[in-house]
């Protein structure tokens, strides 16, 4: 079976492509068109369709739409209901049901040959949980959803047994954690339904001070649900203009805004596993993008392992929806790796370098060649594989730099533009890992936050975060073998086994996918060298 996933009603529209069970493709649209999140999640845009990504995934396993069995469109607008009845203020939402209920016809225009009548609606959070439970290593596992909104509701808990799900509880909107953390996002100064993992940032830099406060508005009900309404949050801290400085108020704001979303996280994760039993816990949802919650809830909560969708945004409901269309049909296999996304061949790489008419190199081993310019403390933009699937770069489409010098932190957020109090990750070893990070291991994805061992801080110090902690990436060596000896490489030259690693793009800008934006980034930003494929472009050389 031929199944194409779409999301594309609110923000982070992507395609996803299952063949005979297996995922072949998944990419986001912002990939493609280089529009940071693909486009804003208002409603004049929920007619935007991922036709750039679709078409890829499409390309990729060498389909004609007309081939497909089902596309899976990741929101059912028959169970929408208008905004005014579900207490939101949105006044023009009745646009984007007008738009879901029109996009057979949409998804038919933009891909010659589909037929309209295989397009099939897949309730959002359904697609969300699908995207964890379907997706994981775990058939069997408890799953918790947590967003902004559906059609109607903000969260989902259920059960995935032999990879079918049985949902347990749903929490109807304007109830949500997702609007909450929006809603703060927002007051602090920073861009709305994108800007969420800045809040969690700055929350290490505070307090939470107003935690209590906040439970007058935010907690969990004993059943599997919980309410969580406006804030008047101009009462605790006044708003930050956009671009200003923010102070402890600000900082205090967020941890303690932080600090109520991990009670209701572990509160709705204590219930399920009393209802289940799981040893496994797959989380989906935006929320489930929230590091440092996951964390707490690894750490106090009663599963033995959470795994969380490396897409956990919507964009993770592209192949969620896939998955559970096919799962109807055919049983389905767990996503191989999160890197589902466009690659090029060795020649591809070469003409693209001739093309641009740069001085380059192929050295014997370019792990080693960037080994050695990380060791004299040179910025590497790494290029190689496939892009990865969701907003983490995972080896594929990485800045990296030497942990060993302070300043690189601040480096690195120059170089992309960013706020200083943003933290970078570390990439280690998966083997060497348990010397370093304390936290859930192995940890792929960069989906958890780790205390870094007193005895390695600092050495170490341009990946500890303010509170100690770093969001590692675990390697394994038979999965990226090249990655893995690029490190090695590292450690020969300097003793350390853990190399910065953070997303190759500039801030506002979407992470490189191909090499054009490799090129145009490495121009204009401050990179030392350009490791593309097995090819090494030195800045020295270019603009010498």
């Amino acid at each position: 079976m031929r199944v194409l996933g779409i999301n594309s009603l609110f923000h982070d529209p992507a395609a996803a492509l299952i063949v005979d069970g297996r995922v072949v493709a998944a990419a986001e649209e912002e990939r493609f068109s280089r529009r940071k999140h693909g486009k804003r999640p208002v409603p004049f845009s929920a007619w935007e369709l991922p036709e750039l990504s679709a078409r890829w995934c499409l390309d990729r396993a060498g389909l004609d739409p007309s081939a497909l069995d089902a596309v899976a469109y990741s929101y059912d607008p028959e169970l929408a209901r208008p905004a005014d009845r579900l207490g939101l203020d949105d006044p023009w939402d009745r646009l984007r049901q007008e738009y879901a209920r029109e996009a057979p016809g949409f998804l038919a225009e933009v891909l010659p040959g589909l037929d309209p009548e295989q397009v099939r609606f897949v309730p959002h959070h359904v697609a969300h949980a699908a995207s964890a439970g379907q997706a994981s290593p775990y058939p069997d596992c408890a799953v918790l959803v947590l967003d902004g909104r559906g059609e109607c509701g903000s969260h989902l808990a259920g059960r995935y047994t032999g990879r079918r799900l049985d949902v347990l509880a749903t929490q109807s909107l304007p109830d949500s954690m997702g609007l909450f953390y929006e809603e703060l996002t927002e007051h602090l100064g920073f861009l709305r339904s994108s800007d969420e993992f800045k809040v969690m940032a700055l929350a290490s830099y505070g307090k939470p001070r107003f935690l209590d406060e906040l439970r007058g508005y935010v907690g969990t009900d004993g059943e599997g649900r919980f309410r969580a309404r406006s804030v008047p949050w101009a009462e605790l801290a006044p708003a930050r203009p956009a671009g200003e400085p923010w102070t402890e108020e600000h900082a205090d704001l967020a941890a303690s805004a932080q600090a109520c979303l991990e009670e209701v996280l572990l509160g709705l994760a204590r219930w399920l596993h009393e209802r289940t039993g799981d040893r496994v816990l797959a989380l989906a949802g935006g929320v489930a993008l929230n590091c440092v919650a996951n964390t707490r809830l690894h750490r106090e909560g009663p599963f033995d392992t959470v795994w969380v969708q490396p897409a956990a945004g919507d964009a993770g409901t592209a192949l969620g929806a896939a998955l559970h269309v096919a799962h109807l049909e055919e049983p389905v296999e767990a996503m191989p790796t999160a890197a589902l996304g466009r690659e090029w061949s060795v020649p591809e790489l070469r003409a693209w370098l001739e093309r641009a008419a740069v001085p380059y190199e192929e050295p014997e081993d370019i792990a080693e060649t960037v080994a050695e310019e990380l060791a004299r403390d040179g910025i590497v933009a790494w290029f190689q594989g496939r892009s990865e699937y969701g907003p983490r770069a995972l080896g594929h489409r990485s800045l990296l730099a030497h942990p060993g010098r302070a300043a690189n932190l601040e480096r690195l957020n120059a170089v992309k533009g960013r706020e200083e109090f943003r933290p970078v990750a570390p990439m280690v070893l998966a083997e060497r890992a348990p010397e370093l990070f304390d936290g859930p291991l192995p940890s792929p994805y960069m989906l958890f936050v780790h205390d870094v061992a007193e005895a390695w801080r600092e050495r170490i110090p341009a990946v500890v975060h303010v509170d100690g902690t770093a969001r590692i990436q675990t390697v394994d060596r038979a999965e990226e073998p090249l990655v893995a000896r690029m490190i090695e490489g590292f450690e020969r030259r300097t003793g350390l086994p853990v190399v910065v690693n953070t997303s190759l793009n500039t801030a506002g800008r979407p992470m490189v996918d191909d090499p054009r934006d490799a090129l145009e980034c490495f121009g204009s930003a401050p990179v030392d060298l350009l490791a593309l494929g097995p090819f090494a472009v030195r800045r020295a050389e270019v603009f010498a």
